[in-house]
């Protein structure tokens, strides 16, 4: 036959008194808390086109910048800009959205969005590396960093960058291709937790 005691009930008076103290020091212990975690972001990294490559690197840089936890996971085609050397291009087929502006002439004529059909972008032949060309001229121009450079102060400030392992697997890269800085590779299973604590998760 077993006893149990219960528990000894606090005195109403008590019981408000610690009820008040709580209302008045919780909120701001629960500030001083908050204050003093650190954000976090996670960024998912699919594409790899010279116009796709900037948002993942100026997005990491400036969370590290800001003093955030940064973690980046390079999967499918986003995987090429982890490559030692790079040759990104810019596609403009598909993409209707995406101004031609000459990098060079008169104000005027470099204002001038020049409405090119997709037919037109299709059927031209070297017609992307010539609009790359144009995008890597208006980048220089403006004194965008380039994408090597960014990827470098993402590293710098201590952004960690990790590969999907399957993506290595399914298109047969082998990893003395990608820069040395890049030593996880891993599967969903590992990224997945990273996101579900993250502050903020991007997909791009």
């Amino acid at each position: 036959m077993s006893t149990t005691t219960a528990a000894p009930k606090l005195d109403g008076n008590l019981e408000q008194m610690i009820s008040q103290y709580l209302d008045k020091t919780l909120p701001k212990k629960l500030e001083e808390i908050e204050a003093k975690r650190t954000p976090s972001m996670s960024i998912i990294v699919t594409k790899g086109t010279l116009d796709w490559a900037y948002p993942p690197f100026i997005l990491a840089s400036t969370g590290s910048a800001l003093g955030w936890d940064v973690t980046v996971f390079f999967t499918f085609y986003g995987l090429l800009l982890m490559k030692k050397d790079l040759d990104l291009e810019v596609s403009a087929l598909g993409n209707p959205a995406m101004p031609m502006k000459m990098p060079f002439g008169p104000k005027w004529f470099q204002n001038f969005s020049w409405p090119i059909p997709n037919a037109v972008m299709a059927s031209v032949p070297g017609f992307e590396k010539f609009a790359t060309v144009l995008m890597k001229k208006t980048f220089k121009n403006k004194g965008v960093a380039t994408i090597e450079e960014l990827r470098g102060l993402c590293l710098e400030a201590g952004v960690k960058m990790v590969a999907c392992q399957m993506t290595v697997d399914v298109f047969g890269f082998s990893r003395d291709v990608f820069i040395p800085e890049l030593t996880d590779y891993v599967g969903a299973t590992y990224f997945l937790p990273i996101a579900a604590q993250s502050d903020v998760c991007l997909f791009i």
